[in-house]
């Protein structure tokens, strides 16, 4: 009968060593990948371009929105204002024409508000791409104040304008006070 051979010390170590390398060759890969994937975040343009274009953008918005509605209040109210009579009519027909003159500020928010989206979207693709390399979990839902945060607003209902999709209707509203 032929007796088993026990592995020498020798044979042990150049295993074990070879496995620490492999090992080690496996964590360089990774931190390789993690770097490029850092990398294509492209954080710095994120910080220095988007995130301050959006924030100027959302601005420009709430200041044309502002103004187009404070100028079609001060026309509706001037229009109340006038006296009954036909004379009055070209009087009526100017603050008309501001009235949708101020109307025009859509166009131009929608347009700024585009380009929020986009760079929003762009931060989000990228974000999900990173998120998915380095297989992150959220701990969001672990912390406290995120938590705290998000029951308050579900308390008390601070969603903002709801999609239309989901809104309650006028309908539904009204059968809660009848």
């Amino acid at each position: 009968m032929a007796q088993a051979q026990r592995p020498s010390s020798a044979n042990i170590r150049d295993f074990e060593s070879a496995t620490v390398v492999s090992e080690l060759i496996q964590i360089a890969e990774y931190i390789t990948h993690m770097r490029d994937e850092i990398a294509a975040l492209r954080a710095n343009e994120m910080t220095r371009d988007r995130i301050p274009m959006a924030h100027e953008e959302l601005g420009s918005v709430l200041a044309a929105t502002a103004g187009a509605t404070n100028r079609i209040m001060a026309a509706a109210e001037s229009i109340l204002s006038l006296p009954d009579g036909a004379e009055h009519r070209p009087v009526l027909e100017e603050h008309i024409g501001t009235i949708f003159e101020a109307c025009a500020f859509q166009d131009i928010t929608g347009q700024r508000i585009s380009k929020v989206v986009d760079a929003l979207q762009s931060f989000e693709q990228r974000l999900d791409r990173f998120i998915g390399a380095v297989r992150a979990r959220d701990a969001a839902i672990s912390d406290p104040v995120e938590r705290a945060r998000r029951e308050r607003a579900s308390e008390l209902m601070l969603n903002g304008p709801q999609a239309e999709e989901i809104a309650t209707t006028q309908d539904d509203i009204d059968a809660l006070f009848a």
